[in-house]
């Protein structure tokens, strides 16, 4: 069995009008947080586009240069080419910050597109302040994880992928020592951040119940969202160094 890592994905994608548009070749099912096409649907294209810093908080669920972001995304999913279902995220760190990584073993494989920013750190519990997270979260402030894979998931093995990723997430975050907004140590995430996950139709992948941390697509799960943070951490710390 063989077991390999690459920066290099094999998955489509491009990246055009400060967006990231991975083309899934065909209808995928695919769960996600995302503001757009979020929950579980199918889709044939997914989504990051990178905005003016403007974070949508449970207090305030539009940002006002853009309006609605779900409507936003798909008027811009048709401007781009994506009509054939679209999955959309938003972040403000800027697309050339883009960080893949491809997990591969026998049969299955998983790719990870992610872009990270932390200036929205928070860990979870913290209670919300939503003035000041606004004013504190005015920067790089998202971690955008998708998640491809050939195989073909259970619903529940696809949540389950969902949690193996947030976790490989938080693993590094407290691994860099990644501070909360508020000073307080250990952050397990941001305020904003969102998972994509996309995987083959019944029937057109190897078929995978399950997806946890004991099994191999967990395992390829967490290596590739863990190589994507770490490379992303390193990359949005180079842009806090030039923009200070």
């Amino acid at each position: 069995m063989t077991n390999e890592g690459s920066s290099r994905v094999q998955t489509r994608y491009r990246v055009e009008a400060q967006t990231l548009i991975i083309n899934l070749g065909g209808r995928r099912r695919v769960l996600s947080s995302a503001p757009q096409g979020g929950g579980f649907t199918t889709a044939a294209h997914i989504l990051n586009h990178q905005v003016q810093s403007n974070p949508v908080t449970s207090m305030s669920h539009a940002a006002p240069r853009w309006g609605d972001p779900a409507r936003y995304l798909r008027r811009l999913a048709a401007t781009l080419g994506a009509k054939q279902g679209t999955v959309g995220l938003m972040t403000a760190v800027p697309m050339k910050q883009l960080v893949t990584a491809r997990g591969v073993s026998g049969a299955v494989w998983v790719e990870c597109f992610a872009t990270v920013g932390v200036t929205n750190a928070v860990r979870a519990g913290e209670w919300p302040e939503p003035s000041v997270c606004r004013t504190r979260a005015a920067g790089l402030g998202t971690i955008n994880l998708i998640l491809v894979t050939n195989a073909s998931l259970s619903s529940a093995a696809m949540v389950g992928a969902v949690q193996v990723a947030t976790e490989g997430k938080t693993g590094v975050l407290r691994d860099h020592a990644v501070p909360s907004w508020t000073g307080a140590s250990g952050a397990t995430g941001t305020g904003t951040d969102a998972v994509v996950v996309a995987c083959r139709l019944r029937g057109k992948g190897p078929w995978l119940a399950y997806s946890g941390t004991h099994t191999v697509i967990g395992a390829l799960i967490g290596r590739v969202v863990a190589r994507c943070v770490a490379r992303g951490l390193g990359k949005e710390k180079q842009w806090r160094e030039r923009h200070r």
